[in-house]
Order: C-alpha cells, then sequence, then structure tokens
C-alpha cells in the first residue's frame, strides 16, 4: 500500500493521479473528507481505502506492516493564520507521530516542507542542512514547517529513507478549493474572466518595480514527478528544494496567463494588503543543485509552458488533472 496524506488537497490529488498514471493503484488517501469542496479532486481516481485524517495514526498502528510508502503531504497551508496552536497540532506534532510510525515499521516517507522556511532569504536558499537551524520564517506556518525540519535532523533513528521536501510556488490544477490561497495564476485567470483585466501587487520595496516581485514557480506536475522519482529511486535521505531554480516575475506570470487566454493585456497595480506587506517576500529562487545529483533528469516546464497547459487543458473549462 501506498499511503498519500492530504490526497483531496492539491498537491496530494495531483499526486494521486500522477501514480495512478504510472500504474499504481494500491493508495490509500488520508485527509478531511467532511471538506466536500475538494471532493471533485479524486473524483475518477483509483484508490483502495479513504482514511480520515483524525483516524490514520490509530489507523497506521494496525497496518503498518502493510504500507510501502507513505507521501506526507497534509497540512495546513495558510499562511494568513497566526494561530499557533493549530499548526503545532497539525502540521508539527501530527507529522511527528507519522516519522516516528514510519521508524518502528521501517516505511520509507517523504514529507512536504516549505520555501516558506526560508523566510526573507537572508541565509540564501540552500537545502544545506546547516542553515536550517538558523532559519526565519515570517509567519506560523513557516515556523511550523521549518521546526519539523529541525526536529528530523536532531533523530537518530529514521526510516529506511526519507525526504523533506521544500515547495516553492507551486501552481496547477486541482486547486478551485482554496480560495485565497490559490495561486496567482488561479486569480488571474478569474480576474481575466471576469473583468477582461488584472490586478498586481505593487512593489513596496526600491529594489523592485511594480509587478517585478520574483519568485520560483514550479508546475504541480513537476513536483508530484520528483515525488515519484524520490519513491522509486530512494537516493540519499535528507531535505531537498523543490523549485525549478529560476526566478521568473509576477509580471511574467500575468503575461502569460493573458496569452494562454488569448486575450489583450491589461494589467494594474494595487497595494499590498497589509496584513501581509511587512512579511511579503520579494525574492526566491531554489537552489536546486542537490536534487539534480541524486540523479533526477526529468526537467522542469518553464513558465511560459507551464502557464500555458493549465490555463488552456484545466482552467478553461474547469477540468481536473
Amino acid at each position: 500500500m501506498i499511503v498519500v496524506t492530504g490526497a483531496a488537497g492539491f498537491i496530494g490529488s495531483c499526486l494521486v493521479s500522477r501514480l495512478n498514471q504510472a500504474g499504481y493503484e494500491n493508495i490509500v488517501a488520508v485527509d478531511d473528507f467532511s471538506k466536500t469542496e475538494k471532493s471533485p479532486n479524486l473524483k475518477g481516481k483509483t484508490l483502495i481505502s479513504k482514511v480520515g485524517r483524525k483516524d490514520f495514526i490509530p489507523w497506521l498502528k494496525d497496518y503498518g506492516n502493510e504500507v510501502e510508502f507513505i507521501f506526507h503531504l497534509g497540512a495546513r497551508t495558510d499562511t494568513t493564520e497566526f494561530n499557533k496552536a493549530i499548526f503545532d497540532e497539525l502540521n508539527y506534532n501530527y507529522s511527528i507521530d507519522v516519522w516516528n510510525l514510519c521508524v518502528q515499521f521501517s516505511i520509507p516517507l517523504v514529507y512536504a516542507s516549505s520555501g516558506a522556511t526560508y523566510g526573507l532569504g537572508e541565509l540564501g536558499y540552500s537545502d544545506d542542512h546547516s542553515i536550517v537551524p538558523n532559519l526565519k520564517p515570517l509567519n506560523p506556518y513557516g515556523d511550523s514547517k521549518n521546526d519539523f525540519d529541525k526536529w528530523v535532523l536532531k533523530q537518530h533513528t529514521a526510516p529506511p529513507f526519507w525526504a523533506g521536501l521544500k515547495f516553492f510556488n507551486v501552481y496547477g490544477p486541482n486547486e478551485y478549493h482554496k480560495s485565497r490561497m490559490a495561486s496567482v495564476i488561479f486569480h488571474a485567470f478569474n480576474q481575466i474572466s471576469e473583468k477582461g483585466s488584472m490586478k498586481l501587487f505593487r512593489s513596496h520595496n526600491p529594489n523592485y518595480s511594480d509587478g517585478g516581485q520574483l519568485r520560483d514557480f514550479i508546475y504541480v506536475k513537476d513536483v508530484v514527478g520528483v515525488c515519484l522519482f524520490l519513491m522509486e529511486n530512494t537516493p540519499e535521505s535528507g531535505i531537498y528544494n523543490l523549485g525549478t531554480g529560476t526566478a521568473r516575475t509576477f509580471l511574467d506570470l500575468a503575461k502569460n496567463t493573458f496569452k494562454g487566454m488569448d486575450v489583450k493585456e491589461d494589467i494594474s497595480f494595487i497595494d499590498t494588503p497589509l496584513d501581509i506587506r511587512d512579511k511579503y517576500q520579494y525574492f526566491t529562487e531554489a537552489k536546486m543543485d542537490k536534487l539534480l545529483k541524486a540523479g533526477y533528469k526529468d526537467g522542469f516546464h518553464s513558465l511560459e509552458e507551464g502557464v500555458k497547459d493549465y490555463v488552456q487543458n484545466y482552467l478553461i473549462g474547469h477540468k481536473y488533472y
């Protein structure tokens, strides 16, 4: 059995689809299935079982000997949530329970960390383990992910293989349910569809022009491709960045969304909301040497390729992956 936590969510459901495409059908999906807005993400996918998030730890204690691999992608991902107790419960303590049971039953584990752990990038964007204790995330979500990374690196016992993936700015199909936390491309598509125009955040940093803020945008199909690679190849255990290694501007992203929709560009700027302005990342770019040295050779979609595929094959027509 292969377990995917967060299986009804954005990345999790895309991973289930990718596993099915590769011939894996013995999948146990773990999530909070009471959130029905996520239900379409798993429609048509092949699973052997669904387990509720709150039931998973007891379930794993009973069935751990039958589990071959765990992708632990389930987490609270809202960067505007500031109740630390929620993150302690869902991101930190829950992940510790999963790790310990993977150790007990010798189950290989891939878990979701985040590019949010790098904060403003004061220490750069290298996935070298030595900088993890000194990183300064900008919000409780980033803290929870970095706290778990720090905990993992202190452990003397580990699963037979493990990888923590620092996801950068992931975009792509199956994020219809994410509302405010969906990708900028998703919001751009909706704005352009409704108004024929779109608004980007104005820069409040003199080093960046309006729309010139830079992020490492990675297409979700590449993310799940890396997950499959790690499961099938189990290279050296460790924390790995998962971006493209090339930062692009929000203006690039917006222009490509218009192009994918075949709509004339009409872009304006609004102030960045005050509740996120002082914690806003103006630049992120993953150092990808470690994953490439581990043998990953399938490359990544360019922003142009990824946005075109997402817009034309999924957003237009409200389709799922």
